[in-house]
């Protein structure tokens, strides 16, 4: 009569392995006491893929990579706004045709380095007016008056600032004197302690300023009044 514990007893299982099922007298047991066969793994190595460790728990991460013109860049004006883009420039004339004579830009672009390049390649810079980066109370820049004979600025009472040794290689620095502390000027000077202020001009400033000249030519305040009107219809075609 078949109970419940029998069937039980039936689902149990065993285990056995492949050494339990040789016999003790078989011959193949003979053989591996008399030959040692390890020389054989070498041989077959590259027949086999036997997981590692490493292998196990190595981690793939999917990158996605786009194929972009090599002329572009990856654009980032903030953290919602990253995007491929190309940069572009141009001056066009009032009819929105590209010119190579004149070129107008904004603040951003009145810099020595692009008044030179603009002005070595025979194209006349249509800038804008860049307000002084000076603190409020202090004497602006302008106000220390350039004498290009003799390579010294004036400050405004009239003492000569001399040229020091180049900080940086674009730029010389001019550290004003030690100024009396009964000046009465200093507290438009300097605020430091050694009553000293520092002067610097780019080397490439006399570009800049033939820039600034031209600012005030009726011909140049015309062509940059007309930035506004024509340039904006080049980059929305380019876009």
């Amino acid at each position: 009569m078949m109970t419940k514990n029998q069937i039980n007893e039936r689902e149990q299982l065993e285990m056995q392995t492949i050494e339990q099922l040789v016999p003790l007298d078989h011959l193949v047991r003979k053989l591996d006491a008399a030959i040692d066969f390890s020389f054989v793994y070498p041989l077959v190595e590259d027949l086999y893929s036997f997981p590692t460790k490493k292998f196990e728990k190595e981690e793939y991460k999917e990158i996605k990579e786009s194929t972009t013109d090599p002329e572009n860049g990856y654009y980032v004006k903030d953290e919602r706004t990253k995007q491929f883009a190309y940069s572009f420039h141009a001056a066009t004339d009032e009819k929105g045709f590209v010119l190579a004579n004149v070129v107008t830009a904004d603040a951003a672009y009145k810099t020595p380095a692009i008044a030179n390049y603009l002005l070595e390649n025979q194209i006349l810079p249509a800038l804008p007016y860049k307000r002084p980066m000076t603190k409020e109370g202090f004497f602006r820049k302008h106000e220390y008056v350039y004498d290009e004979h003799f390579e010294c600025y004036l400050r405004p009472e009239g003492q000569v600032l001399t040229i020091e040794q180049p900080r940086r290689k674009d730029t010389v620095s001019m550290p004003t004197p030690s100024v009396r502390a009964a000046c009465s000027v200093i507290s438009q000077c300097t605020e430091s302690r050694n009553h000293q202020r520092m002067i610097q001009r780019h080397i490439w400033q006399d570009y800049l300023d033939v820039a600034e000249d031209l600012r005030h030519n009726h011909e140049i305040k015309e062509i940059y009044g007309k930035r506004k009107e024509t340039i904006e219809r080049v980059f929305a075609d380019a876009k």
